[in-house]
């Protein structure tokens, strides 16, 4: 069974959960929105990479329009509520301004693992304190999605791309955590490399070994 949606391609990866502000200016997201906000429909955020829309995208719910300008532009307060898969792409939706799509909702697996989280949570407190990052945030491991720090991981768009396509909250706690296992000697070897480059031109006192 497919629903119809309309779409607000952009380059740029939303997670399910995610909360996302966003200045709307172009007509055609003018219009969408306020259509959103009228009928109480939501809309889609594909993904779009190398120009090209994305099969798999996030639907978005409208939380707010918080701020109308006077050029008729918006200022809204969006929601990723879940994801969905194009079946039948529409450039233009007849009469609109603005592209839609057939798609099919995706039903994500909950099979995610509380003591999986915990490491990864302790990986991500390493990897912060390499980067000298403070986060405030206290994450709980029951209750932690993987979506909830995907932005913080340093991916690429692709990878953030590939990532939304793991359906399984399992499988995206294993990725997540061989990412950090991955990712932590490099960082560590570099913050090495920069310590031994600041000592470079420094007096040295070195003791000889006996011999």
């Amino acid at each position: 069974m497919t629903d119809f949606i309309p779409l607000f391609p952009i380059k740029l990866i939303v997670y399910p959960g995610e909360l996302l502000n966003l200045h709307i200016f172009e007509p055609r997201y003018k219009q969408l929105i306020r259509e959103c906000d009228e009928n109480g429909i939501t809309f889609g955020i594909p993904a779009v990479l190398e120009d090209e829309v994305m099969d798999v995208g996030t639907e978005m719910e409208l939380l707010e329009i918080t701020k109308h300008h006077e050029t008729g532009e918006m200022d809204i307060k969006t929601k990723g509520i879940g994801l969905f898969k194009i079946q039948n792409f529409h450039e233009l939706v007849t009469n609109k301004l603005y592209s839609g799509a057939d798609i099919r909702r995706i039903k994500l697996i909950e099979d995610g693992q509380p003591k999986i989280n915990l490491e990864i949570i302790d990986a991500l407190e390493e990897l912060f304190e390499l980067l000298k990052i403070e986060k405030n945030t206290v994450l709980e491991p029951e209750s932690m999605s993987t979506f909830d720090i995907a932005h913080q991981l340093g991916f690429s768009l692709d990878q953030e791309y590939e990532f939304l396509n793991i359906f399984s909250e399992l499988e995206r706690q294993n990725y997540v955590l061989d990412h950090l296992i991955r990712t932590i000697p490099i960082l560590t070897d570099m913050e090495k490399l920069k310590a031994k480059s600041r000592m470079n031109g420094h007096f040295k006192k070195i003791i000889p070994p006996n011999l």
